[in-house]
């Protein structure tokens, strides 16, 4: 079914995309056929869906009130005719014709879902809400009630209970972006509203500095975040679960020493958390030292089997002490781990070529150019030409 809502200003660019994605689910003509008009009407349904589909909304107008002129009652010709009316943003004429259908059939298809809709074209979020809630009541209702009504229900101000609509949504629309970004706007609203009262309750305090640290590593403003950090700590020296995010940090800002030191903090509170010894063991390879860095990763290993990075890096430590046959091992599992690296075919040529194998060298080298060629392709040329760090 054609989009029937042409909101107009940048309040309403959710509400439209929305109804781009979902209102496309339901057809008006499905819905005349399972229910189908008298047959002396027939022709006139057929061209006002006609006229709806070349934008002549007044002449199908004016062919739903044909069809009621002869049969007042006519549940489909209400329907239509109020959609054609929404479309035309006569809400309120579009709501009388809505409510004519339910009076005599309240559970009509999807006529509450419409009739929302309407009333939220008004602003009037708790009849919009209690629309939407009867249509959830129907045997098959509308598939975007429930993003609908956590609009209305947010609209209303009861942010929880969007979220929890929106969560049911997600559910049963596992694909429909629409829905996530929504569920993931109010998250977010809800946690910087809850930083702001910590912030308002003390501004210099251990949660504030942390959450601050978490928000700004996630935008990767990694020295903003490694500020954030710091002060956390300064504010609760004993904290757990502060030290691995502020050597991230370091990490990403190139400060190795300090890097290591607060993965080693880390360690310290958490001895086999496997993201804390991978961490570890990739400074290691960095610094060339090799059999420090090989505990660290088979304990990584160990704690997260399937993770090809962690195999990649153990691959190398082999190859670094120059134990090709594990390098190998490690090097062809990371490699079906994650087919889409490239990585690990550049190890494995550097491999072979150790062991004089110069054919299988090449094939290594083949497939790592490839899949290069490939990851550039997808990043419109801002792919690397080497591993990260070879």
């Amino acid at each position: 079914m054609k989009v029937r809502l042409k909101w107009s200003g940048l309040a309403w660019v959710s509400f439209l995309s929305a109804s781009i994605i979902f209102l496309l689910a339901t057809s008006p003509r499905a819905e005349a056929a399972a229910h189908p008009p008298q047959q002396q009407t027939s022709e006139l349904f057929k061209k006002a869906h006609s006229d709806e589909d070349a934008g002549n909304l007044a002449a199908a107008e004016s062919d739903y009130h044909q069809i009621l002129a002869s049969d007042p009652g006519n549940p489909e010709a209400l329907k239509g005719l109020g959609l054609v009316e929404q479309t035309e943003h006569k809400f309120t004429d579009s709501i009388e014709h809505f409510q004519q259908v339910l009076r005599g059939q309240p559970a009509y298809p999807q006529v509450n879902f419409f009739l929302g809709l309407s009333y939220y074209g008004l602003h009037q979020w708790n009849k919009s809400v209690a629309s939407f809630g009867e249509e959830l009541k129907t045997p098959d209702p509308h598939p975007a009630t429930e993003y609908y009504l956590a609009l209305a229900l947010e609209a209303e101000g009861h942010t929880d209970e969007a979220i929890d609509e929106l969560n049911r949504s997600a559910a049963k629309n596992p694909n429909k972006a629409e829905v996530f970004y929504e569920l993931a706007r109010l998250h977010m609203a809800a946690s910087l509203r809850a930083i702001e009262k910590v912030r308002k309750i003390d501004p210099d305090s251990f949660q504030s500095h942390a959450f601050l640290g978490q928000l700004y590593g996630e935008e990767q403003h990694y020295e903003a975040a490694a500020a954030e950090y710091k002060a956390a700590l300064q504010k609760q020296p004993d904290a757990q679960g502060i030290h691995y995010p502020l050597g991230v940090c370091y990490r990403m800002l190139h400060q190795y020493d300090d890097a290591e030191k607060e993965f080693l903090a880390a360690l310290h509170e958490s001895p086999d958390d496997p993201g804390t010894n991978e961490s570890l063991g990739e400074l290691a390879i960095r610094e060339k030292q090799f059999d420090q860095g090989l505990p660290y990763l088979k304990k990584a290993a160990a704690g997260q089997p399937k993770d090809s990075e962690t195999h990649l890096l153990l691959g190398r430590c082999y190859l670094g002490l120059n134990d090709f046959q594990k390098a190998e091992d490690e090097l062809e599992l990371a490699a079906r781990l994650d087919p889409s690296n490239g990585r690990s075919h550049y190890f494995l040529a550097e491999v072979f070529q150790k062991l004089n194998r110069p054919a299988d060298r090449q094939r290594e080298l083949d497939l790592f150019n490839k899949l290069s060629s490939e990851q550039r392709s997808q990043t419109s040329g801002q792919g690397e030409s080497e591993p990260a760090h070879p």
